[in-house]
């Protein structure tokens, strides 16, 4: 019997892509994330942006930089990170979620919502990192499932993270905003107190709240909280390392979810 630590699980609100070239609160916040978070042996990055009917994995060794947006300034397009990719993982992966059919995928890399926060958390990129998609087919509860499924990779070194955001709608975005609108602030508070009283229901069940229809009309957002709070343990402690608003319609609330030691078999 070894005994390691179990890794933590991160839920980050990744916001604009300029969060990976430019000193926000938020990039800063991340920054001191990564000097706080142990070193895992992989990186499983669960993102917004790669939003695709059925779930898939990314099973390249030397995974593409992907810049899938316009309109910004060309640094952000220069930007690479050369992680390496982890096909061992990706087929273990496979074999956790059956009998969930799981594609290992050539096509895709790293997007915006991975890279943007790993640049922070990991600057070097000398750990190998793969993405989960999130499945546009699927209904809230099946996306709770899949991470609770996806949580005993924390046992086996590997450090999973949400990548969303928890209130977004780029319709109402207001890049002049000094406060974030009413709808947007009561949602964030409603996930937070959620997440607080291990309300997974009301998680789950978000479409039922009135501010909803506004604050998380984009399911691809808002589905990458439901793997994160099914990769939380009983005995995890969930901590926010950061919140606030980007542009009025934009929740930046990223948190953490760590506990003690763990016994695993080697």
């Amino acid at each position: 019997m070894t005994h390691v630590a179990r890794m933590p699980a991160v839920y980050v609100g990744h916001g604009s892509p300029m969060n990976a070239i430019t000193d926000t609160p938020f990039s800063r916040a991340w920054n001191d994330l990564g000097a706080s978070l142990p070193r895992p042996r992989a990186i499983a990055v669960i993102s917004a942006h790669w939003f695709v009917p059925g779930t898939a994995v990314t099973a390249d060794r030397s995974p593409k930089t992907i810049h899938d947006f316009g309109g910004f300034p060309k640094a952000l397009f220069d930007i690479r990170y050369p992680a390496p990719g982890d096909p061992a993982l990706a087929a273990e992966i496979v074999d956790m979620l059956a009998p969930t059919p799981v594609r290992l995928d050539s096509s895709w890399g790293f997007d915006h919502g991975a890279w943007s926060v790993l640049v922070h958390l990991y600057p070097k990129a000398d750990i190998p990192v793969i993405e989960i998609s999130v499945d546009s087919s699927a209904l809230p509860p099946a996306h709770f499932d899949l991470g609770r499924r996806l949580a005993p990779l924390r046992d086996r070194g590997v450090l999973v993270i949400a990548c969303g955001n928890i209130v977004h709608n780029l319709e109402h975005i207001d890049f002049q905003a000094t406060e974030p609108f009413d709808w947007a602030v009561r949602f964030d508070a409603f996930v937070k107190r959620a997440l607080e009283e291990r309300d997974d229901r009301a998680l789950v069940e978000y479409q039922s709240n009135p501010d909803a229809r506004l604050a998380a009309p984009d399911e691809d957002h808002y589905y990458p909280l439901l793997y994160a709070a099914g990769l939380r343990r009983p005995d995890d402690e969930i901590r926010f390392f950061v919140e606030g608003f980007d542009a009025g319609s934009i929740s930046m609330r990223g948190f953490t979810l760590t506990a003690g030691e763990t016994a695993i078999r080697p």
